[in-house]
């Protein structure tokens, strides 16, 4: 037992827990935030990218793909590279990128290794300039990929998909969109994952507020000055700024926020966990080194061997993710073989949990000068109960002395007015208020992507899926034929990195179109049967490595849907029971094997 160890009272610790978590629960969940809309439509614009007027489309492609970020640029790619070049990204942004397109704050960058993080980077040839690239780096990359695959020549950018229909009689889909353009599409694939639709805390007087405001994925620079790559935003010398949010977004831009405002309030109602990050540059003579043919393959299947699966001789990424994951094995491989129950492992995991963490707060402890504010800077759940924050400048931040810490002891900011921020009582006028309140989660599919899909014979999948999620993989549904979605649940369940759920299916779904236009097929189906069966799979285990990520004993956030009871379905909001590495090898057997078993072609 480590020093650390000796110092905990597991019980106290666990009394604590809930009560700082009981104090954060609130009976309307997910409703606490405000979809971005009417009078506050102006939240949504884009700064970044002027608005082409087009005329409407009504064309035919082989592949249309919705969204355009890793999902539909891997997917791309490798339909590209298996000769179905006839390839339609359709994007509401105005470029390639997803998330990366948005999120242009100072700071922002990847939290899991960009050798793993950034996909197709062998393809490409693109060595990462440091461990955690940043935003503008991603960017690039992303634009990279649409250039060399040529995904540029039929994209739709600033365009939303409002209709998706099946025409049995040709056997294709029909798209429509907020552009009037109404073209088919024999296949279509879906990447519109959670983190793009911003949303807005709803505190009482939000409309009300006559100061600058804007959100994090729509940073206005032309009003805070910089730029994405962190110069001084020196306009903002003379002004008071609010931030309202202090998860992994926060934790990046507040500490350029910090040497830039002449007052910064940072608004908190739960703190992130704060551990080390260390980020360093890449060495070109390492990086030539290392990157032998199939490198990437092989760091990407390291990783989730060391983060989810075990079995790893090395740990080529080494990030707070696989440091985790190590800490917990050695607890367990520490007990007497007769202690390795399930109920024992457990305790173990827990207990590595535990020191961990007060590791983390020992070093808001060590870090920030003023006691008080350390206090309130501590997390007081397990890592995984959140997001994990990596970062080497954000504690550092408060020593500023023009940078607040407003803890608002687990409740938020009570309300805004005309003028400025209310916190117990307290008004603190301000010229601005950035947002930081992250994305659409916990709300329904249709609302995020905003549109339904229609299948044969009528089917919405609104109304199939409204007893829960059915799959095949987290890729195919029954009644929905040519049709594919990215994402990770159903499948490898991978949270950590989820590029990675996305690179395999990519890859997937192109060998599968491939096979499928070879033979003169022009419909891909999962059976019912196959697709039953998976599920009936996936419910025979836990398919959540230990239950922590999701668990309703956690502080409220979007892993356990805001501390509310699961909504519909959420049981099969489940991965693959032997795990990701198991699901990785098993997909890839699967696809190769050329049966593509549960699959009906006509």
């Amino acid at each position: 037992m480590t020093d650390t160890a000796l110092k905990i009272d597991k019980e106290a610790l666990k009394r604590k827990y809930a009560q700082e978590r009981d104090k954060r629960l609130r009976p309307d969940g997910n409703a606490q935030y405000l979809e971005i809309k009417d009078q506050l439509a102006h939240y949504l614009e884009d700064p970044y990218t002027p608005f082409k007027e087009r005329e409407p489309l009504t064309d035919h492609v082989t592949f249309a793909f919705i969204g355009g970020g890793f999902a539909g640029l891997v997917t791309g790619a490798r339909l590209v590279e298996h000769g179905i070049k006839d390839v339609r990204i359709i994007e509401k942004g105005g470029d390639f990128g997803g998330t990366w397109y948005w999120n242009r704050y100072p700071g922002a960058q990847c939290d899991t290794g960009s050798m793993i993080y950034m996909p197709l980077l062998e393809e490409t040839g693109h060595m990462p300039t440091e461990k955690y690239a940043h935003a503008p780096e991603i960017l690039e990359h992303c634009q990279n990929i649409g250039k060399q695959y040529g995904l540029y020549d039929n994209a739709l950018f600033h365009t939303e998909v409002k209709d998706l229909v099946w025409d049995q009689t040709r056997s294709r889909w029909i798209i429509r969109t907020n552009r009037g353009d109404e073209f088919t599409a024999q296949y279509v694939g879906m990447g519109t994952g959670p983190l793009h639709v911003p949303k807005l805390p709803g505190i009482p007087g939000i409309e009300s507020y006559k100061g600058h405001s804007f959100h994090t994925s729509r940073w206005d620079y032309e009003y805070t000055g910089g730029d994405p790559k962190g110069v001084l935003m020196e306009k903002l010398a003379d002004k008071r700024v609010a931030i309202i949010g202090t998860g992994a977004t926060a934790v990046q831009c507040v500490p350029h926020l910090a040497k830039a405002c002449g007052k910064l309030y940072v608004c908190q109602r739960t703190p992130s966990s704060i551990d080390e990050r260390n980020n360093e540059p890449i060495d070109p003579e390492w990086f030539k080194e290392i990157a032998t043919p199939g490198w990437q393959q092989r760091w990407l299947e390291n990783f989730t061997q060391n983060q989810a699966g075990g079995g790893a001789e090395v740990d080529l990424v080494q990030d707070g993710w696989t440091d985790l994951s190590r800490l917990y094995r050695e607890k367990v491989i520490s007990l007497a073989p007769a202690d390795r129950t399930p109920s024992k492992m457990m305790e173990a995991m827990e207990d590595a949990d535990f020191e961990k963490m007060e590791q983390i707060r020992q070093r808001a402890e060590r870090i920030v000068k003023d006691p008080d504010t350390a206090e309130h800077l501590k997390a007081w759940y397990r890592q995984l109960c959140k997001r994990p924050c990596f970062h080497d400048e954000y504690l550092q931040a408060f020593n500023h002395p023009s940078t607040e810490l407003v803890d608002t002891d687990g409740k938020g900011v009570e309300r805004i007015t005309e003028t400025g921020v209310v916190v117990a009582g307290r008004e603190y006028e301000v010229d601005c208020i950035i947002y930081a309140s992250g994305f659409e989660v916990g709300t329904a599919h249709t609302r995020r992507a905003g549109f339904d899909m229609t299948g044969r014979d009528g089917l919405k999948l609104s109304e199939y899926w409204a007893k829960g999620m059915r799959t095949k993989h987290g890729t195919h549904v029954h009644g929905f034929p040519n049709a594919f979605i990215l994402q990770p649940t159903q499948g490898a369940a991978l949270i950590s990195n989820v590029p990675h759920n996305l690179t395999e299916a990519g890859m997937t779904i192109a060998m599968l179109v491939r096979h499928a236009m070879d033979h003169d097929f022009k419909e891909i189906e999962v059976s019912k049967e196959s697709e039953d069966a998976w599920i009936e799979l996936l419910l025979s285990g836990p398919g959540r490595g230990g239950g922590v990520l999701g668990s309703p004993d956690c502080t409220p956030g979007y892993y356990n849907n805001e501390g509310q009871p699961p909504g519909p379905g959420a049981a099969q909001a489940v991965g693959y029971p032997m795990g990701p590495v198991a699901f990785f090898r098993y997909l890839k057997q699967w696809r190769e094997s050329g049966d593509f078993d549960g699959i009906e072609f006509r």
